[in-house]
């Protein structure tokens, strides 16, 4: 029987894998931001992490649409139990972070210390759980992974879907 395939894919690489990394990035980010304004009191790592923010929110929402168009095309994938985990953690972690965005924007550097930089703690160990789940969706279910060998005689943990 053949993997689970991804059906949001390009060229037969599925997208949901090439877009998450973006909000990982930016919500890291917003975090060494936060400290930085939190150490310094400089309010340019204040407006950075909005940005930061700002970005990983739309992001995420992109690669949640990839990942939803994942889900409700193929039902092994829908059938796995870390699917809903990783989804409602990352439904989750956007809703923190668009609150996050929302009560800095309204409030300014006021917003940061320390509920930003709480929100922004826990959204990064949010996002360590729905990365394993992620993750073990990929290694051990092999979600997306192809089941053909590349040109190198290689089969196994490449994404690759149809």
């Amino acid at each position: 029987m053949s993997n689970p395939r991804s059906t949001a894919s390009i060229g037969g690489h599925p997208i949901h894998p090439m877009l998450i990394p973006f909000p990982i990035a930016f919500f890291v980010a917003t975090l060494v931001c936060d400290l930085a304004f939190w150490r310094s009191g400089n309010g340019g790592w204040s407006a950075a992490s909005l940005w930061l923010l700002g970005a990983g929110i739309v992001m995420a929402l992109l690669a949640a649409i990839a990942g939803l168009i994942d889900v409700l095309g193929e039902s092994r994938i829908r059938a796995l139990h870390e699917v809903w985990w990783h989804a409602g953690g990352n439904l989750l972690l956007v809703l923190i972070q668009a609150w996050n965005w929302y009560m800095r924007y309204s409030e300014g550097t006021a917003a940061v210390i320390p509920t930003g930089l709480i929100l922004s703690v826990v959204s990064v160990l949010l996002m360590l759980f729905t990365g394993w789940m992620g993750w073990q969706m990929v290694y051990r279910d092999h979600v997306a992974v192809s089941d053909e060998a590349d040109p190198q005689g290689h089969v196994g943990l490449h994404h690759v879907s149809r």
